[in-house]
């Protein structure tokens, strides 16, 4: 039985975040593979990997089987306003976020952008959709946001400049509007198709990136092609087609600041691979910060369950 007004049952929908969260995360280390080994830029990556995504989801639509029961209907307003919102938010989100991280350093703009994110998506929840934290959910989410700090700016030297912070903060707000735009039209049963979703998001984050890319070289130079192409078809294919499809299909059926505290997730098995795989030094700023991030994630996904538990139970009449 569903849990939510979007069809999908809350435990799934959970568990689809966390997985898009996780994969999110092996982004990076890929990124950093790719610059270590090409010439390529973060502009020409990120229009790689909407246009590499966009081709693996629309072979996934052509390939799936036809839906025997029919979809709830959407007008075409509606439509129009969750594939621009979407694909306008994601370009906003991932452009704005490499543009800030040029600027400021990987380690202010990544604390800026994921840090603001929970706090702009509980209030634009609270506005926008009357969506309550509890003070549980608060203590959750300072408790996130604290691990996010110690994790990313534990042991570092980090240098603020204003206009980083801006764009890390117009990252944040990309964020956040795509996800309270998919939660909004989740709650009225008409999120849409999450596979479509996402297709129509990487085609429009294409479109506007293609000239800021082709400026910055769109094809990149490298004595080692067939690393640097394996790795653009796994930036394409894992944190790209298969996340961002599954974060769309789980954030719109769970709550709003639920879905940004898991999403912080990211950073957590970034900094796992860093030391798994890139070899970088384990610090005491690293557990401790990852720690704080999983409770955190462990005690939001629960409320979550048991609100969507009650819920259910008081919707059976007696």
């Amino acid at each position: 039985m569903s849990d939510s007004l979007s069809g999908l049952p809350i435990g799934r929908s959970i568990t689809y975040l966390i997985i898009a969260g996780v994969a999110w995360g092996t982004a990076g280390a890929a990124a950093s593979l790719i610059f270590r080994a090409s010439d390529l830029g973060p502009l020409a990556l990120s229009f790689w990997r909407c246009a590499g995504g966009l081709v693996l989801l629309a072979g996934a639509l052509a390939l799936r089987p036809v839906r025997r029961v029919p979809a709830p209907a959407e007008s075409r307003r509606r439509r129009l306003l969750r594939i621009l919102g979407t694909g306008i938010g994601l370009t906003l989100f991932q452009s704005a976020y490499f543009a800030a991280v040029d600027v400021t350093g990987l380690a202010v703009g990544t604390v800026v952008t994921l840090g603001a994110g929970p706090v702009l998506i509980a209030v634009g929840a609270r506005l926008t959709m009357g969506e309550r934290l509890g003070r549980g959910g608060l203590v959750a989410v300072a408790g996130a946001l604290t691990g996010l700090v110690v994790l990313v700016l534990g042991g570092e030297r980090a240098e603020v400049k204003p206009l980083g912070v801006a764009l890390a903060l117009l990252s944040a707000s990309g964020y956040a509007a795509i996800t309270l735009l998919t939660r909004r039209l989740g709650r009225a049963g008409r999120g849409g198709d999450a596979l479509a979703t996402s297709a129509w998001a990487f085609g429009i984050g294409a479109v506007g990136l293609l000239p800021m890319a082709l400026a910055e070289g769109l094809v990149p130079h490298t004595a080692d092609t067939a690393q640097v192409v394996w790795l653009l078809v796994y930036v394409a294919a894992v944190p790209t087609a298969l996340a961002y499809a599954l974060y769309f299909a789980g954030a719109a059926a769970v709550r709003s600041a639920t879905v940004s505290v898991i999403m912080l997730l990211e950073p957590v098995s970034a900094a796992v691979i860093a030391v798994t795989v890139l070899r970088e030094q384990l610090t005491a700023a690293t557990v401790l910060g990852t720690l704080l991030l999983l409770v955190a994630v462990a005690g939001l996904a629960a409320s979550e369950a048991r609100g969507a538990a009650l819920a259910r139970r008081a919707a059976v009449p007696v």
